[in-house]
C-alpha cells in the first residue's frame, strides 16, 4: 500500500521499468505498454482516483529512483567531461523520465477507456430502466430494485410531467441538461429523475412534491421557447407511474385536438374529457346529430363550428368572441343565427348551449368533420 492509499498492485513492475530505462536506455515494450494499461483499466473499476494514482506513480518514481541515473547524473567524470561524459548523464536520465511519462500516459489510457465503457454502460442501463419503467414492461418487484439505483422508491406515489417543444430532445442536448441543472440547484436531491423520451422531456417526481414539478414546468416551457408541459396526477407503484406518465401524454395530445393556450395543463383539471369520450359511440351520435346539418352550410360546418368554439370560450359573450374571430359583431351574430336556423338549437339558449358545447368538444377530439364516421 504506498502511502496515499494506493495498492501496490497498481504499480506491479513500474520500478523494473525505471531501472530497465536507466540501464539501457530503451522506450517501453509492448507488452509493458498493455500491461499498464490492463492495471489502469482495472484501477478504475476498482474506483481510485485518478489523481491518487497518478501522485502514486509520481511518488514511485521518486522512491525507486535508479541508482544507474543518479550515479551518472552526478559523476566528477561527467562534469569535467567537456560534453560527453554530460551527454550520457542527461541520456541517462531522459530514459528515465521518458520512461515514466510513458508508463503513465498507457496507465492513464486504460484508466480513461475503463471510465469511457463505465459511463456507456450506465447510460445504457438508465435508459434501459427508463424504458421499462415508462412502459412497464419489467417484473415490478424487480423494477422498483433497479429504481432505488436512480432514486426512486416506487413503493411512494409518484407523478410525471411531460414537456414537447417545437424540435425533438436527447438527453444529451442543452434543453434537457440547462432544465436538470436548475431543478438540481433549486431543490437539491429529491429523489426526481429527469430524462427524455421520444422527443420530449419527462420529469418523474414524489407525489407530494408538486413543486417541483411545478418548477420543472416553469423551467421546460422557458427552455424550449414557449412549449406546452402536461402534468399527470400522483399514483402508488411502478403501474402509478406509468398510468400518471400515460396520462400527461394524452393531456397534450388532448391540448392539441383542442388547441388549448395553457403553457401548463393538469390532467386534475381536465377529468371531463376523457369521460366524454369513453363512449365513443354515444358521442359519435352526439356530433353528428347536433352538429351534422350543419355541413349544408356554404363552406362546411368547419366555420360554425370554430364559432361556436370561440363563442363559448370567449363566455357566450358576443364581442369577445367576434374580436378573437377578428369579425364584426353583426356578422358573429349572422353565423349564431345561421347555426340555430341550420340545428334547431340556439346557442344562446343555457337549455342548448349544453348540447351544443358538448357536441363541439367531441367534434374537435375525434377531428369531425375532417375525418367521417
Amino acid at each position: 500500500m504506498t502511502g496515499n492509499g494506493i495498492p501496490d498492485e497498481f504499480l506491479d513492475g513500474y520500478a523494473r521499468i525505471l531501472e530497465a530505462a536507466a540501464s539501457t536506455g530503451r522506450r517501453l515494450t509492448r507488452d509493458e505498454m498493455l500491461a499498464r494499461r490492463e492495471l489502469g483499466e482495472r484501477a478504475a473499476e476498482a474506483g481510485f482516483g485518478l489523481r491518487a494514482l497518478i501522485g502514486a506513480h509520481l511518488a514511485a518514481a521518486r522512491a525507486h529512483w535508479p541508482v544507474t541515473a543518479s550515479t551518472r547524473t552526478a559523476s566528477p567524470r561527467d562534469d569535467s567531461s567537456g560534453g560527453t561524459g554530460g551527454s550520457g548523464a542527461s541520456g541517462s536520465v531522459d530514459s528515465v523520465l521518458a520512461a515514466v511519462e510513458q508508463a503513465v500516459d498507457a496507465f492513464a489510457e486504460g484508466y480513461e477507456r475503463a471510465q469511457r465503457l463505465a459511463v456507456r454502460q450506465e447510460v445504457a442501463a438508465r435508459r434501459e430502466f427508463i424504458d421499462d419503467l415508462l412502459y412497464g414492461r419489467s417484473d415490478p418487484g424487480r423494477l422498483a430494485e433497479r429504481a432505488e439505483r436512480f432514486g426512486l422508491r416506487l413503493s411512494y406515489e409518484h407523478a410525471v410531467a411531460v414537456a414537447e417543444g417545437f424540435v425533438a430532445y436527447d438527453e444529451e442536448d442543452a434543453v434537457p441538461r440547462s432544465v436538470e441543472q436548475a431543478l438540481i440547484s433549486r431543490f437539491g436531491d429529491r429523489s426526481v429523475l429527469l430524462t427524455t423520451k421520444a422527443g420530449r422531456l419527462v420529469c418523474i417526481a414524489p407525489g407530494d412534491q408538486g413543486e417541483v414539478l411545478a418548477y420543472f414546468a416553469k423551467q421546460a416551457f422557458a427552455a424550449t421557447d414557449g412549449g406546452r408541459v402536461a402534468i399527470g396526477r400522483p399514483r402508488p407503484g411502478v403501474s402509478g407511474v406509468v398510468w400518471s406518465y400515460e396520462e400527461a401524454l394524452n393531456v397534450l395530445d388532448l391540448a392539441d385536438r383542442l388547441d388549448m393556450d395553457g403553457p401548463v395543463l393538469h390532467a386534475a383539471d381536465l377529468l371531463v374529457y376523457p369521460v366524454l369520450t369513453r363512449d365513443r359511440e354515444a358521442m359519435t351520435e352526439l356530433v353528428l346529430s347536433t352538429l351534422g346539418p350543419l355541413e349544408a352550410a356554404r363552406g362546411g360546418a368547419e366555420p360554425l363550428i370554430e364559432t361556436l368554439s370561440v363563442y363559448f370560450e370567449a363566455g357566450c359573450v358576443a364581442a369577445e368572441a367576434a374580436r378573437r374571430l377578428s369579425l364584426s359583431v353583426r356578422a358573429l351574430t349572422y353565423r349564431l343565427e345561421r347555426i340555430h336556423k341550420l340545428t334547431g338549437a340556439d346557442p344562446a339558449d343555457p337549455v342548448h348551449r349544453y348540447t351544443l358545447q358538448t357536441a363541439v368538444i367531441g367534434a374537435r377530439l375525434m377531428d369531425w368533420p375532417a375525418k367521417t364516421f
